[in-house]
């Protein structure tokens, strides 16, 4: 694994144990830069600045190769941010870059709230240097800052490889970096840290006996507001495929009628029950009900997961009420 990770590195900025000893650094996995869902959130990132920066002729190809300079960091914040920096417009030399961009990046650093250094994963080093890594939580950093409606693609995760040198040798750490989550908050980008992660994410991970003690508090929770239509679940894997009972308790928990015309009460095949889940999660989300990406075919599928997760949610909200 070490050897393929250096063999990579080597390609791409060699590595020079003597100036980097006693530094760690991460690395991104070889395999990890073919996956398709970087590849996409990377085409995001290059159309949002394209359209971003359109009216000033300015088109990017690279992420690496184009925002190492300072410029078009330097457009995207006086475009997003209204701000205007006392900065060179074009910067040649590499020096005259990094002083460049350590004012843009410290300017950043106010706007996107980054007031505790720990939590910056971009410094003037890495983005000068094409880092792509620390480059890309840059930029997503500053879509949520400065565009929290755009949607980039969710859940975007990678293998990075911690690396330590020292005078006894090369220490490795293969981690998960978690570049974009299911819901767009600062808390939901973040390195290997599982108090992070979407709460049912961590359930399913736990011993079935866990599994099951949060799933009887939530099905109790269910039938307890079930109770005055004189419904009952009993199996949570099953019942809500069809979407009726979950538009039912969405009704009991947030205190509105359905009419019956707009969904079907005794679906009676997958496009109906399809029809029924679609309006569930489209009152839910008009009521503000935050609630990460679930496709409804995946509750028709009898998908656990995303059948927990629509109900910690409305647990959640109405647990205390």
């Amino acid at each position: 694994m070490e050897a393929a990770v250096f063999e990579y590195q080597k390609k791409e900025d060699p590595l020079e144990a003597e100036s980097f000893q006693g530094e760690k650094r991460k690395l991104i996995q070889p395999t990890s830069l073919k996956d398709p869902k970087l590849e996409k959130l990377k085409e995001a990132l290059v159309d949002w600045i394209n359209t971003t920066l359109k009216a000033e002729h300015i088109v990017i190809q690279s992420l690496e190769e184009d925002l190492y300079d300072g410029l078009v960091l330097h457009h995207l914040l006086s475009r997003l941010g209204g701000v205007n920096l006392p900065v060179e417009e074009i910067a040649l030399t590499s020096s005259a870059q990094i002083r460049k961009l350590e004012v843009i990046l410290n300017e950043l650093d106010k706007r996107l709230g980054m007031q505790d250094s720990t939590l910056i994963k971009w410094d003037v080093k890495l983005i000068h240097n094409k880092d792509l890594l620390a480059t890309i939580h840059l930029l997503v950093a500053m879509v949520k800052a400065f565009q929290p409606k755009l949607n980039l693609p969710q859940n975007v995760k990678i293998e990075v490889v911690i690396v330590e040198v020292s005078k006894s040798g090369i220490k490795s750490e293969l981690q998960t970096e978690v570049l974009t989550g299911d819901s767009y908050s600062p808390d939901t980008d973040s390195s290997s840290n599982p108090e992070r992660e979407d709460p049912i994410e961590q359930l399913l991970k736990l011993e079935a006996n866990k599994v099951n003690t949060v799933k009887k508090a939530i099905l109790h929770f269910v039938n307890q507001n079930m109770a005055a239509l004189g419904l009952q679940v009993a199996d949570m894997d099953k019942q809500f495929a069809d979407g009726v009972i979950l538009l039912l308790l969405i009704g009991q928990l947030e205190g509105f009628f359905i009419p019956l015309v707009d969904f079907n009460l005794t679906p009676v095949n997958d496009a109906e029950m399809l029809h029924n889940v679609t309006l569930a999660l489209d009152l839910l989300n008009d009521i503000g009900l935050q609630l990460p990406s679930i496709d409804p075919q995946d509750i028709v599928s009898q998908d656990i997961a995303a059948t927990l997760k629509v109900l910690y949610a409305l647990f959640k909200k109405h647990k205390s009420n």
